[in-house]
Formats: C-alpha cells, sequence, structure tokens
C-alpha cells in the first residue's frame, strides 16, 4: 500500500525534523510496508466511524477488579459489564492487562501478549462486541524483564541503541520528574556497568526514539492493537519520550512531531481509532497536543478537574473552578477533553499550579492526610520537595467524617455530576462507581502509596452489597446509574458542544451546556455547598425566554421567573419543556 500523496508529504516532514532527510527516506520505506501488512490483515473498512458524542461515556477499571474464584479476570469482567453496564457505558478503558513486572500493569514485557492470568486476545474481542475499547500503550518504557532489554543486556547488536545510555554524572538538574527516585540506573551490559535513563522506576527502561527502530516498533504495535479492535488507544506518559539534555525532556516538539506522526499513519487504514495523550501537564501545555488544524491527538485529559472540583467541595466556593472553566477553549469538531475525577493513579497537584495559590493547594493536601490519604513528592530542580499527586479515593477526599452517609453521598454524586455535564467525554473509574473507601490494608501490603485506590473486588461480596438497597455501594452506583443514562439522551451534552459558564452565585457552579448545532441546550446548577441556596437565572439567555423549564433529573418543572431553590448538594439540569405550551 503507497501513501496518499498529501499524507506521504506530512509523514516526510514530521521524520526530516525528528531524524533529518537521509534517514528519513528509509523509514518512510518501511512504514508503508507496515502499512500495506496491516491494511491486508485489517477486518476495518476504511471510512471512520465518526468522533465521540452525548452516549459516550467510559468506564476505568483494571481486567482483574472483579474476582471469581476459578474464573479468568476477563471472563469475568466480560459477565459484571453486561450485567450491569450494557446501559451505562459505551467504553470501557482496560488498563494495561499485558504481562508486566511491577506498577500494577504499566511495566510491560510483551506489548502484544495478554497477561495469561487474566485471559486472552479472545476474551478481549468478546468485550469489544458490545463496548468501544480503550488500550493502554506505555511506550515511553519497558519492564527490565522484556525481551528487548534483556537481548540489550546480553549485548545483540540488533537491541544496542534501544535504551538511554548516559554519563552518572550528567546534569539533569533541568528536568521535570515524575518520581523523585534517581534517573539513571545502573545495570551490566557484557560485563561492563552501564547507566540507563528510567524516568518511573529501575523497573522500568526509557525507549530511546531517537533510534528509529524503536519509532518503527511503536508504529507497528499501535496498528496492532487497531487491529484487535482499539476505539481509543492512550499514549500513556508520552510526553517523556524524547530527551534532550540541558532541557526539560519533557513535551519537546519532537514529541509532538512523533504523535502527528501516529496520527497521520492511523489515518490512513484506521481513521475511527482516536489517540488520547496522557500529559499531566498545565493547560497551556497541555492543549498542543490537540495540535493545529487537527493534526494531532483527538484528545486529551482534563487534569485540573479532579483538584478544582475538590477544592470546590472543600471550601463552598464555585469562583475558582468557573474563573477556570470560563479560560478554557471550546473545540467543535473531532477533539475534545477526556474528563475524569479519579483514576489508578492520584490526583495531579501539578496541573492546578497557577490557578490555585500554594496556599490553597497546602489547604487540599492537608485535607487529603486528614482523610487518610497520602501525598507523593518530587523533589524540583531547586532541591525543594513539592507535592506531586494526592493519593485516595475520591469518595474519602469528598466525604466529611462529620457527615452523615446520605449527606456525603450526595455531595460525592454531586460532585460527580459536574463530571458528566462538563464539555467533553466523562471517565469513570470503578472506585468511584462504588463509592469506595481508602484501601489502606492494601497499602500496607504493597508499600505503595497508590495502593490506596486500587482495591480488587470479590464479585460475591461486591454483588451483595449492590443487591443491598441500604449500602453505600448500591446508593453511589445507582445514583451514578440513573445520571449517566439521563445524560446520554441529551444532545446538549456532546463532547464537541459549546459550554457558557454563568457563575451566579458563589454557592452553585452553574452554566450552559449546547449541542453542536446549538439547537438543544441545558442549564446545569450545582450546589456544591451543604446549605440551601437560592438564585435568579439571567433572562437574556435563549434557554430561559421559555419561563418554565423541566429538570431532567427530578422531573420538576421549575418556574424560573421565582427564585430557584436547591437542597444541600443539589443538582438541576434543566430544558424546555416538550411538547407543551409554557
Amino acid at each position: 500500500m503507497f501513501l496518499t500523496i498529501k499524507n506521504r508529504k506530512k509523514i516526510e516532514e514530521k521524520l526530516i525534523f525528528i531524524y533529518g532527510a537521509e534517514k528519513s527516506k528509509k523509514i518512510i520505506m518501511e512504514i508503508e510496508k507496515l502499512l500495506d501488512r496491516y491494511h491486508r490483515i485489517s477486518s476495518f473498512p476504511s471510512k471512520g466511524e465518526g468522533f465521540l458524542s452525548e452516549k459516550d461515556v467510559a468506564f476505568i477499571t483494571y481486567a482483574d477488579n472483579f474476582r471469581l474464584p476459578g474464573e479468568r479476570a476477563l471472563l469475568t469482567l466480560k459477565k459484571f459489564l453486561k450485567k450491569y453496564f450494557t446501559d451505562t457505558f459505551s467504553l470501557v478503558h482496560l488498563l494495561p492487562f499485558y504481562p508486566y513486572s511491577s506498577d500494577d500493569g504499566f511495566s510491560v514485557i510483551d506489548y502484544r501478549k495478554v497477561n495469561s492470568a487474566l485471559g486472552d486476545w479472545d476474551d478481549i474481542k468478546n468485550i469489544g462486541k458490545n463496548f468501544g475499547l480503550v488500550f493502554d500503550a506505555v511506550v515511553n518504557h519497558v519492564s527490565s524483564e522484556s525481551h528487548w532489554f534483556k537481548e540489550y543486556l546480553r549485548g545483540n547488536p540488533e537491541y544496542e541503541h534501544y535504551f538511554i545510555k548516559v554519563n552518572q554524572n550528567t546534569d539533569t538538574s533541568c528536568v521535570v520528574r515524575a518520581r523523585a527516585h534517581p534517573l539513571f540506573t545502573k545495570f551490566k551490559c557484557k560485563g561492563e556497568e552501564v547507566y540507563l535513563w528510567t524516568t518511573f522506576s529501575a523497573d522500568q527502561i526509557d525507549l530511546n526514539y531517537k533510534n528509529e527502530k524503536v519509532l518503527l516498533e511503536i508504529i507497528e504495535l499501535l496498528l496492532f492493537y487497531a487491529t484487535k479492535n482499539a476505539r481509543i488507544i492512550r499514549l500513556d506518559a508520552i510526553g517523556h519520550t524524547w530527551k534532550r539534555i540541558g532541557t526539560s525532556c519533557l513535551n519537546l516538539e519532537e514529541v509532538h512531531k512523533i504523535v502527528q506522526l501516529f496520527r497521520t499513519i492511523l489515518d490512513e487504514i484506521f481513521p475511527h481509532v482516536l489517540l488520547l495523550t496522557e500529559t499531566n501537564v498545565p493547560y497551556q501545555e497541555n492543549i498542543k497536543y490537540l495540535g493545529e488544524n487537527n493534526n494531532e491527538a483527538q484528545l486529551i485529559y482534563q487534569f485540573p478537574l479532579p483538584l478544582l472540583v475538590l477544592y470546590t467541595f472543600h471550601t463552598g466556593n464555585a469562583t475558582r473552578l468557573a474563573e477556570w472553566a470560563k479560560s478554557l477553549i471550546i473545540y467543535h469538531k473531532g477533539k475534545s477533553y477526556f474528563n475524569l475525577l479519579a483514576s489508578h493513579d492520584g490526583i495531579g497537584v501539578r496541573p492546578v499550579k497557577g490557578i490555585l495559590t500554594d496556599k490553597e493547594i497546602n489547604e487540599l493536601v492537608d485535607l487529603v492526610q486528614r482523610r487518610g490519604g497520602f501525598v507523593s513528592y518530587v523533589t524540583t530542580s531547586n532541591s525543594q520537595r513539592e507535592a506531586y499527586e494526592l493519593n485516595i479515593t475520591y469518595y474519602d477526599a469528598i466525604a466529611e467524617p462529620e457527615n452523615s452517609d446520605d449527606l456525603n453521598i450526595k455531595k460525592f454524586i454531586a460532585a460527580q455530576s459536574i463530571l458528566l455535564s462538563f464539555v467533553g467525554v466523562p471517565g469513570i473509574y470503578v472506585h468511584s462507581l462504588f463509592g469506595t473507601d481508602n484501601y489502606l490494608e492494601g497499602v500496607k501490603n504493597t508499600g505503595q502509596k497508590r495502593t490506596i485506590n486500587r482495591k480488587k473486588f470479590e464479585v460475591s461480596v461486591l454483588e451483595r452489597e449492590l443487591s443491598n438497597e441500604r449500602s453505600k455501594s448500591y446508593k453511589v452506583f445507582t445514583a451514578f446509574q440513573e445520571l449517566i443514562k439521563k445524560r446520554r439522551k441529551e444532545k446538549a451534552f456532546h463532547p464537541c458542544g459549546d459550554q457558557k459558564i454563568l457563575n451566579l452565585i458563589t454557592g452553585v457552579f452553574s452554566f450552559i451546556r449546547m449541542s453542536p448545532d446549538g439547537q438543544e441546550k441545558v442549564v446545569v446548577l450545582n450546589n456544591i455547598t451543604g446549605r440551601k441556596q437560592e438564585l435568579l437565572l439571567p433572562e437574556q439567555e435563549d434557554i430561559l425566554l421559555n419561563k418554565k423549564l423541566v429538570d431532567i433529573i427530578s422531573g420538576s418543572i421549575v418556574n424560573i421567573e421565582e427564585k430557584i431553590t436547591l437542597a444541600p448538594y443539589q443538582i438541576m439540569w434543566l430544558k424546555h419543556i416538550k411538547n407543551k405550551s409554557n
């Protein structure tokens, strides 16, 4: 298969920037060979499925989050998904399900295999029959137990430049770190000591993208995932993939060219496959990964949202959240935000730098510690210790010990309703869905702070809780389900629609969501306090010309000529009453 003239030119431009003109000629020939091979084995049509819609909500889980003795985890997951989630979620983000050696899957031994303890590719395929699949491409590093690395240590010349060999005394003071451990790790290669770049741990060896063979390996991997029914490919830690001494080694221009290259290549034969970049950095750096003229990733994470929502409910003041939300660029065609409040990682602190003050951030650090969580730190370039990540379940971060369970559940669901109504595609982590408490026993067992939010469920125990209407798990889960089902019916919640922040009173986070064509609108009101709130809506908005609106959540009719009263942590989604005179 030969590239179209347009795409060939795009690819050449990226390759010349990264590798120079001479090497690029050979690389593009290898890319064409890959495209030819995958075009022939692909069962997908050449036309894409279009972008995501308001019906798309992602469920984020490990393959073995639901355990049933004697049954492979992926089969158990498939059964659980079918039983509980068919009308709730359209996407399932399977966190790394490959053979691994550490970091709960993010130290991958073999990119192309399914961990045999979980199941096989047929199990993945069966889940994909009912849900769009999100795969992790953990392409910044590989496990020290991987074939590539073992061959490197043996001195196999094929793998000689797959990793980044450095002088142990190299000045790395400019490098932006994601961990506090040493950046270089000592190994023995052919009997000699070498120091290799290991951004995340001594078991996670960074790949050397300056070697074009590595680039071609990863391009082929992405094409392979596309043939395995990936709808979205999440590029894990992608911002760290290019290193240049004397720089931050984060989000360098070469990284953007690589992502653009991935996008162009996938567009050739798998245009329905979307890229999601995992770049836990401040907003202005993050949005660069959407590229210009829709030429990079289609989705980026909205990383400030988790901490800003936590701050909003902690203070009972929506001002900071509203000011930030007003500043966002709204994308209307083929690209959007991927929103979450919790994930397998902790709550990142770096993305709110410049949005919250150091004092406000420290308030949240203290809050998380008081509520049983932990704080992960990094050492800055000026040798200062700085909070990098807050480790806690989102339920325990939000819940106040002095509140009743029912009030805390209302508060938690009010926070999650922002996630479900905010512009973008919502992703819900498994432990948020059930209101899981801090898993302190797990932290004690592993010695890892992140384990606090990585508990595994015994299916029999969880199903017993979900059948008990008085249990917290049941109450959180059913409230979530109802909100998601209502969201999926409203075109105003399309991820490429518009959003207008109202900022009416400090105790209510208020905004209007609009469908891409502007025909459907929903007024979103979130009482972010434990007190009753009263407000009047501004009459100049088009949707408010009709004096009576229906609250999608309660079904009640609301007369907007009068003050609207919101009970503690009450949510309203207001829209026109169809087929009725107002």
